[in-house]
C-alpha cells in the first residue's frame, strides 16, 4: 500500500543533514516532486539532483544564521543532523545544539516555517543499553539514562509553542539506505560483509551470536518509506505534535534473512560463527581495494564503507528490537514493506550503481 503524499507547490523545504541515509533520501523525494528543496551538510551527497547545497556550520549560532539566508524562504525542516559521541552525556550538548542554532537561524531571518519533522530511534526506548519492552509504545515513558532525544524534543516542543509550527517525530529503526561516507550503516554492513564472503568463496555464516540467529526479531525502516511519512507528516492534521514509531511494518529474525541472502547471491549457508567484526574486518582492506579493481566498483575508501563496531551491536543483540506501529496507521499513513524483499531489492541497487559487487543476474550500469 502506497500512501500518497504531494508537498504544496509554495512550500521549500529544508533537510539538514542531508549527507546522512535519511537525510539523503529526503532530500531525493523532495526533489523529485518539484519541490524547492536544499539540504544542509559537510559535503554534497553525489548523484542527486534538483536541490540546493548548503555547507553551513550549524554548530556556529552566526554561521548557521549567514549560512541559512539563501533559505529564508523555508516552510519545513527536516531535521537528521548528527554529530557522533561515544559518552551518552556528551551527545546531548553538541545534538541540541545543532537544532536549536537551526530553529533560531530560520526564526532570525523571518522564514515562515510550518512544520518540523524530528527524526529518533530505538534508543529513546532503550535499544542500546539491553532487553527493553516490547512492542514499544510512543507513549512508553523515559529512561533514566541520558539521551540527548528527549532535549531535542523538549527543545523542538517548546519552541513550536513560541512561534506557532507544527511538529512529528518519526523513531524509525534500522534504516535501510545509502549514502556515501556513512558507515553507521546496517545495509552497507550486511551487503559488504556477503560481498566479501563470496568474494573469498565461503559458506555465508551469520557472524553474531547463535541465540540472535535462532530467535531474536528484529524491524527494518525503508529510507524511502521514512521519506514518504516525512512528506505526509507536513500536512497532516493527524501528524501534528505527535511522536509515530515507523518501520517496513514487519520482523525478521535473521536465520531467515540469511538463508534468503545465501539463496539471493549463490552462496552456501553455514552455520553460525560468532566473529568480532571491529576486530576481523579492518584488516580486510586489501581485499576490498582488489574487488573494487576487479569489478570495477565506485572507489570507497575502506574507512568510509562500513562502521563495524555498529554492525557488532545490531548482529550481537541477544535482546528483541520491535515496536508498535498502530499509532501511525491510525494516524494514516499506511505504507509497508516485506523486509527481506526490501533489503534484497537495495542490495541489487547498490550492485547495479557499483557500490557493491552484483548479485548472480542483475545488470550493472556502464563505467
Amino acid at each position: 500500500m502506497t500512501t500518497e503524499t504531494t508537498a504544496p507547490t509554495n512550500d521549500a523545504v529544508l533537510v539538514a543533514g542531508a549527507g546522512g541515509v535519511v537525510g539523503r533520501s529526503v532530500v531525493e523525494h523532495f526533489a523529485r516532486t518539484g519541490v524547492t528543496t536544499r539540504g544542509i551538510s559537510r559535503r554534497a551527497p553525489q548523484g542527486v539532483s534538483g536541490w540546493t547545497h548548503l555547507p553551513v556550520d550549524l554548530l556556529d549560532a552566526d554561521a548557521a544564521v549567514e549560512g541559512l539566508r539563501a533559505a529564508s524562504d523555508t516552510t519545513r525542516l527536516a531535521f537528521a543532523a548528527y554529530i557522533e559521541k561515544a559518552d551518552l552525556a556528551e551527545q546531548i550538548g553538541p545534538n541540541v545544539a545543532l537544532l536549536e542554532h537551526t530553529l533560531d537561524a530560520l526564526d532570525r531571518l523571518g522564514a515562515p516555517l510550518r512544520h518540523v519533522t524530528l527524526y529518533q530511534g530505538m534508543k529513546y526506548y532503550g535499544a542500546h543499553l539491553g532487553r527493553f519492552t516490547t512492542p514499544a509504545k510512543e507513549d512508553d515513558p523515559r529512561l533514566l539514562v541520558p539521551n540527548f532525544y528527549y532535549d531535542q524534543e523538549d527543545l523542538l516542543r517548546e519552541r513550536a509553542a513560541q512561534r506557532g509550527f507544527a511538529l512529528t517525530v518519526f523513531r524509525p529503526e534500522a534504516v535501510m539506505g545509502y549514502a556515501q561516507g556513512t558507515p553507521m550503516n546496517l545495509l552497507m554492513a550486511i551487503g559488504t560483509y556477503v560481498a566479501m564472503t563470496r568474494e573469498l568463496g565461503l559458506p555465508l555464516r551469520f557472524p553474531g551470536q547463535r541465540e540472535t540467529y535462532d530467535r531474536i526479531l528484529y524491524q527494518m525502516t525503508d529510507a524511502e518509506l521514512l521519506a514518504r511519512a516525512t512528506d505526509w507528516a507536513g500536512s497532516a492534521p493527524t501528524a501534528a505534535g505527535e511522536a509515530f514509531n515507523i518501520t517496513n511494518g514487519d520482523v525478521v529474525r535473521w536465520s531467515h534473512l540469511w538463508k534468503r541472502l545465501a539463496d539471493h547471491f549463490g552462496l552456501e549457508l553455514g552455520e553460525p560463527q560468532t566473529l568480532p567484526l571491529a576486530t576481523v574486518m579492518p584488516p580486510r582492506e586489501d581485499l576490498w581495494n582488489r574487488m573494487v579493481e576487479r569489478h570495477g566498483l565506485v572507489p570507497t575508501p575502506y574507512t568510509e564503507l562500513v562502521d563495524w563496531r555498529f554492525g557488532d551491536m545490531i548482529l550481537g543483540s541477544t535482546w528483541d528490537n520491535v515496536s508498535n506501529v498502530i499509532k501511525l496507521r491510525q494516524a494514516g499513513f499506511g505504507e509497508c514493506h516485506d523486509s527481506a524483499d526490501r533489503l534484497v531489492e537495495l542490495l541489487d541497487d547498490l550492485g547495479r550503481r557499483r557500490i557493491l559487487p552484483a548479485a548472480p543476474g542483475v545488470e550493472v550500469e556502464p563505467v
